[in-house]
């Protein structure tokens, strides 16, 4: 009795001992599989991080080509609209030219007929005085000249001569015109100016 008392305690503390040890396992092998997943969870955030950056940079670089693009043609389409501003100009001012050059034309047929000095001088006064208002139409107009002072933004002094006649740096003398459109120089003018005697 004795022996079969002892066969059932050992039979029971096998089974007794048999749960307590199920359960380490079971945790152990949860533990194994968190880990073991997250692992690829932390791979595929960094592929989606790099996927989102990859997409960004690509579409700032496609906005940055379409702005290049366009500045590309603003500055193209600018300058054809200056050239055909300056050809516009051009044509304007040479269609307001062709009347004077055709009463210069007239004036010196009529010269090759007549018998009065006075007439062609006449006749050649007034397409000056043409010539002269078509070119204020334009903007242009003649610098100062004889009994001004010296100007070297406008004036190119060729010689000076001394005199008693004039203060020093008055210009007493205009070799060529010169001609301004608003504030810019077209032509500078040749003048004498005078200086001290010394």
């Amino acid at each position: 009795m004795n022996d079969a008392q002892d066969s059932t305690r050992d039979s029971d503390d096998t089974q007794g001992s048999s749960p307590s040890q199920a359960p380490a396992s079971d945790a152990d092998t949860v533990r194994g599989m968190e880990a073991n997943s997250e692992q690829p969870s932390g791979l595929n955030a960094a592929d989606v991080s790099l996927q989102s950056a990859t997409e960004e940079a690509a579409k700032y670089k496609d906005q940055l080509l379409r702005t290049l693009a366009d500045l590309d043609n603003v500055r193209k389409r600018s300058r054809k609209e200056v050239e055909d501003a300056f050809k516009s100009g051009q044509t304007g001012l040479l269609k307001d030219f062709l009347p004077v050059f055709d009463n210069l034309e007239r004036a010196l047929k009529s010269a090759e007929v007549a018998t009065e000095v006075a007439a062609v001088a006449e006749g050649l006064s007034l397409v000056l005085r043409q010539f002269s208002d078509t070119l204020g139409k334009a903007g242009i107009r003649r610098t100062p000249g004889v009994g001004e002072p010296f100007d070297p933004q406008f004036q190119e002094a060729i010689s000076q001569v001394e005199t008693e006649e004039h203060a020093p740096g008055t210009v007493i003398a205009e070799v060529q015109p010169g001609y301004v459109q608003g504030d810019r120089l077209i032509r500078a003018a040749m003048v004498v100016v005078a200086k001290a005697m010394g």
